[in-house]
């Protein structure tokens, strides 16, 4: 069993392709003080995992208990390989190494020591078509907007001028993917609102 940590954004999704795909792919919740992106917009974070032909399943992490509930659930999942889409933060490849271990299970990080910047740029020019759905108050101007060949390098620009790094690895960013190669159809959306969350802004979608 290949089971995916999966956001439903460009890494993540990055990641599955990097591998040949997954046998499912599961969200983790988590209790945080500001709500993940991907969390507010659960219903286009399972529906392009869908569109990818992925199974999917999102699980709620108690805050305090999220490692030993990570372990426990790839336990009952009967995880072989998990893959996730770390790049250089070395704290994350840590933790998802001790997670690895301690769940008896293989980690696979394909994209783990590539280049920011010029790994946003191979995703977009694989087929990739992320939206940005949560974004710093320094990339307001971005939120919502389709990222794709035609803009890919004028967002990276930007992203380096105000000071956040072009991949968003630090979480400066989230998107949704709504097409790659492994999509059978593209996401549609209709956007709602914009939520601010003290320095932070979420796209609200249905």
């Amino acid at each position: 069993m290949r089971v995916a940590l999966s956001s439903g954004g460009k890494d993540s999704t990055y990641a599955i392709m990097r591998v040949g795909g997954v046998d499912i792919a599961v969200v983790f919740v988590y209790e945080f003080p500001r709500p993940s992106p991907h969390t507010l917009n659960i219903g286009k974070t399972v529906e392009t995992h869908l569109k990818m032909g992925i199974p999917v399943v999102v699980k709620a992490l108690r805050k305090g208990f999220e490692k030993v509930e990570t372990i426990e659930f790839l336990r009952r999942l009967g995880a072989k390989e998990v893959v996730a889409g770390d790049v250089y933060i070395e704290d994350h490849l840590r933790y998802m190494e001790e997670v690895a271990r301690e769940a008896s299970t293989r980690l696979i990080e394909p994209l783990w020591g590539e280049d920011p910047e010029e790994l946003l740029y191979k995703e977009i020019e694989s087929g990739i078509k992320p939206l940005l759905i949560g974004a710093v108050n320094k990339l307001e101007k971005w939120i919502g907007v389709e990222i794709n060949k035609s803009n890919v390098v004028a967002f990276a620009e930007y992203c380096k001028n105000v000071g956040v790094d072009p991949l968003g690895e630090k979480g400066e960013y989230h998107t949704l993917v709504l097409t790659s190669p492994l999509h059978k159809g593209e996401v549609v959306y209709r956007k709602i609102s914009v939520e601010k969350y003290n320095d932070y802004l979420i796209l609200r979608l249905i």
